[in-house]
């Protein structure tokens, strides 16, 4: 009874529970536990540039070696895709990278609460990029920016259907952009909730199989660290395709 009672679905640690109910003008603008976590993301964030910041010397104390590599992470990118035009960006970019990396991280600490796990945050986050790039790309352009959906040369009676395909294939940007990175949070932590709770089953049933419940917590530890690299590479790579599709208006590739 007792195991029964602690193993509990893999999906409910994705559950978004209100906090603090709020209403405005009929707006239910509630505190949940993802916006507690993305406010929590954020003051780390910012406690963690601090702490590089304290008691700076000419030999970098190890805060700072941290704060440095994924801050030339950051402007690497930027740099190989944005050029020298992308200095303007780059304050956003690092903004976002951080942010996203925070709230995989913290995501992986027990009993705390993935906000990337959530299709409602990961689109929100990449059609509100997706709207700001395009307006980028209007004010760069003008009117102009919407031939990117009308190569040179194209014979006049294929022109609608190109144009559809080209608008389609641009928007499908977003869905892949915010997909991605919640499929692979989710997926990932979803396995892990399913390996632990086949290792405490093991334990809880005794004699041989509490034994061999090694095995399963063997690889549980292994693939928390995958899980950690993926964090990281999740929030590597929505900042990468941020400043591809950037670069992408700009240069009307």
């Amino acid at each position: 009874m007792l195991s029964q009672n602690l193993i509990t679905s893999p999906l409910e640690q994705f559950e978004i529970v209100t906090l603090i109910p709020l209403t405005f003008f009929g707006l239910n603008i509630s505190v949940t536990n993802s916006v507690l976590f993305m406010i929590f993301a954020f003051l780390v964030a910012i406690f963690w540039i601090s702490l590089s910041f304290y008691k700076n010397s000419v030999i970098p104390n190890n805060w700072q070696l941290l704060k440095e590599m994924v801050y030339n992470v950051t402007a690497s990118i930027v740099q190989d895709n944005l050029g020298s035009k992308g200095e303007f960006y780059f304050p956003f970019i690092f903004t976002l990278h951080l942010f996203l990396l925070f709230c995989n991280l913290i995501g992986m600490i027990p009993y705390s609460f993935t906000v990337t796990s959530h299709i409602t945050f990961t689109f929100g986050l990449a059609l509100s990029i997706f709207l700001g790039i395009n307006i980028i790309g209007i004010q760069t352009h003008g009117f102009k920016f919407f031939a990117l959906f009308l190569p040179r040369g194209v014979p006049l009676p294929i022109v609608p259907l190109l144009i559809t395909i080209e608008f389609l294939s641009y928007i499908v940007k977003v869905f892949t952009l915010s997909i991605r990175l919640f499929a692979n949070m989710t997926s990932g932590h979803t396995l892990l909730k399913i390996i632990a709770g086949f290792a405490w089953t093991m334990l809880s049933a005794g004699g041989l199989l509490a034994i061999f419940h090694i095995i399963p917590l063997g690889l549980l530890l292994a693939l928390i660290g995958l899980e950690l690299a993926i964090a990281g590479l999740q929030a590597y790579v929505f900042t990468l395709l941020t400043c591809i599709y950037l670069n992408d208006v700009l240069e009307f590739h």
